[in-house]
């Protein structure tokens, strides 16, 4: 008798423990406004997580919610990333938004033709982004990332991101220069034979050359295929893009003749082969166009007002173009 007791006073006292830890799980919380975002870094414990939601006032003790990821199985997993809580959320419900990884989302794009500069103002900037790598300089930066190219430029593939809130500038970065690797090294396992390049980071420095000379995309074949004919004849390059990035700051927007004349590792009006880096982050096209470009004999261009341009076998050809669409307007 006395032992039937016994189990009917645990039946009752377990019973008990349910029912109040039941009546948690499904009480709202209400969430003041400025608490309406939570941010969980990578490796946070169930505690910490119960920790930090008291310490925003959003529980009032961190035992039953421990309790409760338990029992329900939500103990394990918890996700990095920003999370978007309404004004009144249920700790059930909580745990499964942190479990399942419902974090709201943010994007980053880095435009075809951007230079590093560019790509880190954009990180700086974004209020979605965690800013850990500001202090790091360049050449810093490229170690943790685990690049063998002493220069940033050009490595960072430009494309729309999709991050968690929260996420690191070097993540972001991370996936960027993954994708570059990635399609470069792809591009260049399946290129056009005979090529003037020996590496894929030279192709990779001539890409970025063409994306900078012209944003239209029927041209580019055609305009890579004039910089490597002048490659495989030792001509000069003569592309205005080069000598500008060579400039940085000093460059006002307008090119003037002594631009032209005074060398410079990236002034390819004085020097004849590639710069020593690239000079912005070519797109896919460029790159393509690169490494299969136009069949065609062609060693001059000149833009025809229109965003295309006229392309010529010979100088004098050339000068002809130059006159037609250039002097006389």
């Amino acid at each position: 008798m006395k032992l039937v007791r016994i189990v009917l006073l645990i039946v009752v006292l377990v019973g008990g423990v349910a029912g109040m830890l039941w009546h948690f799980a499904v009480t709202p919380i209400e969430v003041a406004s400025v608490h309406r975002t939570l941010n969980v870094s990578a490796g946070t414990s169930l505690k910490r997580l119960a920790q930090d939601l008291r310490n925003k006032g959003l529980l009032s003790e961190t035992l039953r919610f421990v309790w409760l990821a338990r029992l329900s199985g939500h103990a394990g997993g918890i996700k990095t990333g920003s999370y978007e809580l309404p004004e009144r959320i249920t700790p059930l419900r909580l745990l499964e938004k942190v479990t399942r990884g419902e974090f709201s989302q943010a994007e980053i794009t880095f435009i075809e033709g951007w230079t590093f500069q560019q790509v880190r103002a954009a990180l700086n900037e974004h209020p979605g982004v965690s800013h850990t790598s500001q202090s790091l300089d360049d050449r810093e930066l490229l170690v943790r990332l685990g690049a063998k190219e002493a220069h940033p430029e050009g490595l960072f593939f430009p494309d729309t991101y999709h991050f968690a809130k929260g996420a690191s500038d070097m993540q972001i970065l991370q996936r960027a220069f993954k994708t570059m690797t990635t399609i470069l090294s792809d591009s260049w396992e399946k290129r056009a034979e005979n090529l003037p390049f020996n590496s894929p980071y030279e192709a990779l420095i001539m890409a970025s050359i063409v994306e900078k000379e012209t944003g239209r995309r029927q041209d580019r074949p055609m305009i890579a295929a004039v910089f490597i004919n002048r490659l495989r004849k030792r001509m000069l390059l003569q592309t205005d893009p080069t000598v500008i990035y060579g400039l940085g700051t000093r460059f006002d927007g307008n090119l003037r003749r002594v631009h032209l004349d005074t060398d410079g590792p990236y002034n390819t009006y004085t020097r004849t082969g590639l710069p020593p880096t690239p000079i912005a982050a070519p797109g896919r096209e460029s790159i393509q166009a690169t490494l299969h470009p136009a069949e065609s004999a062609a060693l001059y261009f000149v833009a025809r007002g229109d965003g295309s341009s006229e392309f010529s076998d010979s100088l004098g050809q050339h000068n002809r173009a130059v006159e037609r669409y250039q002097l006389r307007r």
